[in-house]
């Protein structure tokens, strides 16, 4: 299991977010959690390299270095082009962590550029392919994975097939109308295959009934994940 920490609702409060974001993401490790940045960073690859210090590496000073957040993986914008994700793929890679490239996200309007045909295929296609060509690493799954809605989980055995070793990264799920049961294809290649998100639906059950609400959510969820990859 993991967490999913969305960077904006700690970037908004400011100094003292961004001091939350890094207590959060402790807690999460030393309670045995992944920890996945949420902030679908990309953009020039000078600035892309700046995202990677502050989410995965670190950055030089002239008063020594600076850690960044230390995350298990990141989800990335590719929209810039290749050359934007490969700074961020770089640095994750070069500590041991991920990154999930947006390739057909949950919101409504998605569909609206991620669908529209590019070279006689739906832009998402043209995106897998970009994620599969990245990924590297021995094993069922690969090291660049994708953000795949379940919203629209018609579209998992096309995706599933352009990207065999990517994990997925499962938005959508509850509050949006994404179900578990509808996501199987996304965990062909086993029980790495997916990450099922679904942070409204444990975040409201937190704010209604509590830490042990928002825990029978998650694993609720993950005991639904676990049976579609057995």
């Amino acid at each position: 299991m993991g967490v999913k920490l969305q960077l904006a609702c700690f970037e908004r409060l400011g100094p003292p977010g961004w001091s939350s974001l890094f207590e959060v993401a402790a807690a999460a490790r030393d309670a045995g959690l992944l920890v996945v940045a949420d902030g679908k960073r990309g953009d020039v690859p000078h600035t892309a390299r700046a995202y990677a210090q502050a989410l995965v590496g670190s950055t030089p000073t002239p008063w020594g270095e600076v850690e960044g957040l230390a995350a298990d993986a990141v989800t990335a914008n590719p929209l810039l082009g290749p050359d934007s994700l490969e700074p961020i793929v770089e640095a994750a890679r070069a500590a041991g962590a991920g990154t999930f490239v947006l390739v057909r996200t949950s919101n409504p309007g998605a569909g609206e550029l991620q669908d529209a045909p590019v070279d006689g295929a739906p832009l998402h296609e043209k995106l897998a392919r970009l994620v599969e060509r990245l990924g590297e690493g021995d094993g069922p799954v690969a090291d660049v994975g994708a953000v795949v809605g379940a919203t629209r989980p018609e579209l998992l055995d096309r995706l599933r097939s352009l990207m065999p070793r990517a994990v997925f990264l499962l938005p959508g799920v509850g509050a949006q109308g994404g179900r578990v049961e509808d996501l199987a294809p996304a965990f062909a290649p086993g029980p790495a295959g997916g990450l099922v998100a679904a942070s409204r639906s444990i975040a409201d059950a937190a704010v209604e009934g509590g830490a042990e609400a928002a825990r029978a959510v998650a694993e609720g969820i993950r005991d639904s994940a676990w049976a579609l990859s057995a």
